[in-house]
Formats: C-alpha cells, sequence, structure tokens
C-alpha cells in the first residue's frame, strides 16, 4: 500500500495525499503581485496535498529580489484572493510563504536606498540579490552591506509578519509557513556567527531564538497555530552562512521550543540540491524524535525515497520542488506511473506570459498530442 497517496490530517485540514509542492522562487511578477498566469499556474498543481507558495515578502525591506510577489499591500491581498480562488476551485490546499530575506537584500530594492536590516552589521560573504545593477539593468548584485536592526525594531518586524499573515487569511489562504531557512532573517538571528548581538536577541541560544519564537506566537495568537508552519534549514551554509559552536544544540533547542508549541508542521529544508551541505548523518532523526509534530522534508526527495520515509515514520509529509514545475499533474503521473518531465534550468527563475510556466502539459495532453 502506498502511503504518499494515502489522506493526511494536517491540524484539521484535510489533505487527499501527503505530497507538498515545496515554496520555489519563480520571479514572474514583474509588479510586484499575482497575475492571472500565477493564478492559473498554482491552480494547475492543486492535486498536491499542499501547495506552499513561492516566498511572498512581508514588506519592502524584506525583498531582496526583483518580481517576486508580496503580501503587503491592499493590491497584493486582493491579487493574491484570486490565486487562492482558482486553487480552490479545482479542490486544492494552499499556504502561503512569508518571507524576510534580512541581509540578503540590495540598496535598490530598499525604501529610499536604505541598507538592508539583519541581526548584525555583517555582510553575507558570497551572497548576492536579485536587483539593479549601477547600470540600471535587473541581474545578479552582490548583497549590500546590511545594518543591525535596533532591539525596538524588531518587534516592528514581527509586527509585519501579524500584517501580512492577516492579509492572506482574508486572501483566502489555508494557512501560511513562517521562511526560517535558507540564509534569511531569521536564520541570521539563530546563527551565532551572523548574530553578535549583545541584547535580548543575540548571545544565547534562548536569545537567539527568541525573535523566530516572538513571531510564530505573534502570528498563531491573530489566525491560530493550526494555521502556522514554520520552514527552517539546520546547518544551512547558503549566502555566507557559517558553521558555529553548539550549532546541533540550538537546533535542537527549537525543535522543543516548537513542540511546546505544536505548529501545524515544521518544514526541514536539505540544501544539498541548492548547493549547500547535507545535514550531519544522524541529525533528522534527532530532530524528529524531539519535534514529534507534523514534519515535512524538502531537497531531492523522489517518489522511493519519499514513499520509505512516510513508512519508516521519518517523515509525515514529502515536498517536492523542481518536478512540479514541468509536471502539473505530477501526483498523477507519480500515482499512475507515467512519464516525469524534466524542466530546463531556463524555466526555473523569470519570463513573461505562459512560456515556461503554464504551458508544460499534463500526460493526458502529452498522450493526445503523440495519438495525433
Amino acid at each position: 500500500m502506498s502511503h504518499l497517496f494515502s489522506p493526511y490530517d494536517l491540524a484539521g485540514l484535510p489533505l487527499p495525499n501527503r505530497t507538498v509542492m515545496a515554496p520555489m522562487t519563480r520571479s514572474r511578477a514583474p509588479t510586484g503581485a499575482p497575475d492571472s498566469q500565477t493564478a492559473l499556474y498554482y491552480a494547475q498543481r492543486a492535486s498536491a496535498g499542499l501547495l506552499i507558495t513561492e516566498g511572498a515578502p512581508i514588506s519592502q525591506e524584506g525583498n531582496g529580489y526583483l518580481y517576486t510577489p508580496g503580501i503587503y499591500t491592499d493590491d497584493h491581498e486582493a491579487a493574491w484572493a484570486k490565486v487562492t480562488k482558482a486553487v480552490h476551485d479545482r479542490g486544492g490546499r494552499i499556504f502561503v510563504q512569508l518571507w524576510h530575506v534580512g541581509r540578503v537584500s540590495h540598496t535598490s530594492l530598499q525604501p529610499g536606498g536604505a541598507a538592508p536590516v539583519s541581526a548584525s552589521a555583517q555582510r553575507g560573504e558570497g551572497a548576492f540579490s536579485f536587483a539593479i545593477g549601477p547600470d540600471g539593468q535587473p541581474g545578479q548584485q552582490p548583497a549590500s552591506t546590511p545594518r543591525a536592526l535596533e532591539t525596538e525594531e524588531v518587534a516592528r518586524v514581527t509586527a509585519d509578519f501579524v500584517a501580512a499573515a492577516q492579509r492572506a487569511i482574508r486572501a483566502g489562504f489555508d494557512g501560511v509557513e513562517i521562511h526560517g531557512a535558507n540564509s534569511y532573517l531569521f536564520e541570521q538571528f539563530l546563527n551565532a556567527n551572523s548574530n553578535q548581538r549583545t541584547d535580548r536577541y543575540g548571545g544565547s541560544i534562548e536569545n537567539r531564538m527568541r525573535f523566530l519564537l516572538e513571531t510564530i506566537d505573534a502570528v498563531a495568537a491573530e489566525i491560530g497555530m493550526n494555521r502556522v508552519g514554520v520552514r527552517i534549514s539546520p546547518f544551512g551554509r547558503l549566502s555566507g552562512m557559517q558553521g558555529y559552536e553548539g550549532e546541533a544544540d540550538t537546533w535542537l533547542a527549537l525543535a522543543e521550543a516548537l513542540e511546546a508549541r505544536q505548529p501545524a508542521y515544521v518544514h526541514l529544508s536539505d540544501q544539498l540540491t541548492m548547493g549547500g551541505e547535507a545535514m550531519p548523518a544522524g541529525f533528522p532523526s534527532q530532530f524528529c524524535k524531539t519535534f514529534t509534530g507534523t514534519l515535512i522534508a524538502a531537497g531531492g526527495l523522489t517518489q522511493e525515497t519519499g514513499e520509505q520515509a512516510l513508512k519508516d515514520g521519518a517523515l509525515d509529509l514529502i515536498a517536492f520542488g523542481k518536478p512540479f514545475i514541468a509536471n502539473p499533474d505530477l501526483v498523477e503521473r507519480m500515482q499512475n506511473g507515467w512519464p516525469i518531465n524534466t524542466p530546463s534550468r531556463e524555466a526555473f527563475y523569470g519570463g513573461n506570459g505562459a512560456a515556461g510556466y503554464t504551458d508544460f502539459p499534463t500526460w493526458d495532453e502529452e498522450k493526445d498530442k503523440t495519438d495525433d
């Protein structure tokens, strides 16, 4: 019996199967708001047990990449409402990923051309932002040197997450995922190298976790903990993140704190497929012994390895990223043993209209063309 295609109760939200479409930045929102193609893109993939959107910046300050769809204005909210309706009309379920990149940004994207913000005024070595260059053209730019958030400013950023979560629920999302992974703002506070603070948000493990936990609690107080997921990337090394003493202890302490809160899920991002390093052997099992709630993982999993992880009880839901790009009917293809297309890297980011975005055929459409 397949576990991957069995139903699952996600904190009261019934999922028809255990596949998750992982969040993937597509840079397809030239106006900064999702459009009709965005709605079609997610609706085409609504047979996934759960869709998690690309990262949606919770403020202009939180943005590090051009053409990403925000969720901090009335226009954003109205545009996302069309996306959730399209997904729900096809029987799908969808969470939005709430995003603040912190220091992985560029002055050209910041309000008034200001410096990005972070835990400390420490630039991420090797970090790049998709921003406006000196020639006035969009492209990959070295991330700008950030300034440290003042102690009293941290609550303002938490309030931005809360406001974005409220907008998300009004727009019809089934829940939100707080992006604490992949070198972005929350990880910059969690990591003892990028966090050189001496206030209540720096130093000890408890202090470095405080910002993320305060934000989770504040968002949950408004929309319910059952509607809040959290994404993290233990031992992350993207965009200049470095190892530090007590790293495993930090992540296991966070697992304990999340166990006490029981969010809708915790989503582990293994960065091996993103050019990072894999989590140390044995750590995932330690983490799932500490956090006993719903656990999702993403990062190079296949149908076979995902099925085994479900069978072993290591995971509850399996997230797939790139396979969903070229296979809008990925669930049906896996379930029926139909061929699975491989997307070209050119289709990953940017572009206009349907090309490389919503023009990938389902298997039925492919078969019909072959039969013709």
